[in-house]
């Protein structure tokens, strides 16, 4: 059969799954249509926003994890959402936060291995002009997106 993984991994990435009514139909208990219903009525209210496979990452290729808690330079410290939806459009990006405290953003960052993490690196410092980074690398992730993991 033919192996398309390559152009599959970034549409599941994206949100191209949907829900498996009939396991949730079973756990619960309660008629397929009945979920059906629940579910699509959700997705009108905005409560569900998107479906997302949930990866091994370093199975796909990704296996190195780094949050990077990050100060703007002045120039870009009034406006940090610009800053974060640029950075939001980069496929290695997984997660962008403006938050209070000592950094204005942290950005959660997938990428082959650390060389690859370094290369990303340059590039962003040069391209958003940060004025201050701290990374901290994830050894084992035990949970995602409400999912535990082995």
């Amino acid at each position: 059969m033919k192996d398309i993984r390559a152009r599959l991994i970034p549409l599941l990435e994206k949100g191209q799954c949907t829900p498996r009514i009939s396991q949730l139909a079973k756990k619960l208990g309660e008629p397929s249509t009945t979920i059906h219903y629940n579910v699509k009525k959700m997705e009108r209210e905005g409560a569900i926003q998107a479906y997302k496979a949930v990866f091994n990452y370093k199975s796909i290729g990704q296996g190195h994890c780094t949050y990077l808690l990050i100060n703007l330079r002045q120039e870009n410290y009034g406006d940090p959402e610009q800053v974060a939806r640029d950075l939001a459009k980069n496929k290695n990006v997984e997660s962008v936060d403006i938050c209070t405290g000592e950094y204005e953003l942290i950005v959660k960052l997938r990428s082959k291995d650390i060389d690859e993490y370094y290369q990303w690196v340059k590039v962003a410092i040069r391209k958003y002009g940060f004025a201050k980074t701290i990374s901290l690398t994830s050894l084992k992730q035990l949970k995602t997106e409400f999912v535990e993991l082995e």
